[in-house]
């Protein structure tokens, strides 16, 4: 009986467990999983432009997108979508059809290109606002301070009426570098 009783709470905190870490992850999207959902939820999307080579975007997962008030603040106010800046999936947008250019080794797909107006270096985030126009696209890693100022500045359309600088200059983080 007490071997039961054990192995019934060991269960109980493995699956408790796996619900607690699955509530502090990042609930990515696919593309179009977000242009259909946004029409129902009306959120500005957080695109994280990546490939599977780029060093960078690894770390991101690993450090950044793991920090519980990066999760949180992006799952509450933004739809965020994983995209494969390599993918070879026709993707229809706004009437258009983007595909994957092949560019020499590689290649590209023409949605990564126009949403991140040409500056294809991963990882990018690409702000869309609630009627899927880009708002900015970000290069490079973004350590947890410097990204939540960067997703309230966007989120809280504080970008509308304060310069960036001003803006870093009186928002306390609740990350601490």
């Amino acid at each position: 009986m007490k071997i039961k009783i054990s192995i019934y709470i060991i269960l109980l905190l493995i699956i408790s467990g796996n619900a607690l870490q699955a509530q502090n992850k990042i609930k990515w999207i696919s593309f179009e999983e977000a242009i259909e959902k946004q029409k129902e939820v009306n959120k500005k999307l957080f695109i994280d432009v990546y490939t599977d080579w780029c060093g960078w975007c690894k770390k991101m997962d690993k450090t950044t997108f793991l920090n519980p008030v990066i999760v949180e603040y992006i799952n509450k106010n933004y739809l965020p979508v994983k995209f494969d800046a390599e993918q070879k999936t026709l993707i229809n947008f706004q009437g258009k059809d983007y595909n994957f250019v092949k560019n020499g080794r590689r290649g590209y797909h023409e949605l990564a290109a126009t949403i991140t107006r040409g500056q294809l270096s991963y990882p990018t985030y690409v702000f869309l606002d609630e009627q899927m126009n880009v708002i900015q696209p970000v290069p490079g890693y973004q350590d947890e301070v410097t990204l939540e100022y960067i997703l309230n500045y966007f989120g809280e359309d504080i970008y509308k009426k304060v310069p960036w600088k001003k803006f870093t200059e009186e928002y306390k983080p609740k990350n601490k570098k």
